[in-house]
């Protein structure tokens, strides 16, 4: 059910992290995979290890793209089709927070940057792919949210209102787009061992806060969150759309 063999799938902020751990784990399901990020040379040399790891020359192809630039969504949505022929699953995982502090605090450009970054970039690229599945009549969609995206935050709160918001966008899309056999779903992943949140989990009051605040003990590291989207990407989740699925140890609980 989780078997990928034949898709083609996009995966933004693929280069670390979590959309490294992705992109890593759909290869390995037989899955050919976009390795996007803005630097290039990091696409190249993640797609050259993704093709090792999965044992096949064409699992991975490097796209650079930088996601705030609507030109470039497109090339490499255009170019993924052109190489590929067709786009089932798209993964928007990379993201911007610029501001950590009360949201009163927050000035004008970096609240423009953060929800065009992470929301409007993701309207855009959603609807970029959605024209070609609805004519095959089959799609997957998932973006990695955040549980900030469901509950308030005196440090990151934009960032929350820029991750509710995709959360919303996903049940919108489900909505209209159900009925031509597409899915959309979100993840919505606690603290996780990545680079983006290293400033959160490097911080050994805050990290043994959270550890204690967590059921499982422990925060999560990029493959927990691959699994999901593995999951929310294949057949084992056929009959789910619009929905929320939350990766936190326990957190929110």
């Amino acid at each position: 059910m989780f078997d990928l063999t034949g898709k083609t799938a996009i995966i933004t902020g693929a280069t670390r992290g979590i959309g490294r751990a992705i992109a890593e784990q759909m290869a390995l399901q037989g899955a050919r995979v976009v390795v996007s990020s803005r630097k290039a040379d990091a696409c190249q040399a993640a797609a050259a290890e993704i093709n090792a790891s999965a044992g096949r020359a064409d699992a991975a192809l490097a796209l650079a793209c930088h996601i705030g630039h609507k030109d470039q969504l497109k090339s490499l949505v255009d170019e993924s089709l052109r190489h590929f022929g067709r786009i089932d699953i798209l993964v928007c995982n990379a993201a911007s927070n610029v501001h950590h502090g009360p949201s009163a605090t927050i000035d004008d450009d970096a609240f423009a940057k953060i929800i065009d970054t992470n929301l409007k970039s993701t309207h855009w690229l959603c609807h970029m792919v959605l024209p070609a599945m609805v004519a095959r009549r089959d799609g997957a969609i998932v973006v990695i949210s955040s549980i900030a995206g469901l509950r308030g935050s005196r440090e990151i709160g934009t960032y929350g209102i820029s991750k509710a918001g995709e959360i919303a966008l996903v049940r919108n899309i489900a909505v209209e787009y159900g009925q031509y056999n597409i899915r959309a779903n979100a993840i919505a992943p606690g603290l996780i061992k990545t680079d983006f949140a290293r400033a959160l989990w490097e911080n050994p009051e805050f990290l043994n806060e959270r550890i204690n605040a967590t059921p499982l003990r422990r925060i999560g590291e990029p493959l927990d969150i691959a699994g999901a989207a593995l999951f929310l990407a294949s057949r084992a989740s056929a009959f789910m759309t619009g929905q929320v699925l939350v990766v936190d140890g326990g957190v929110t609980v």
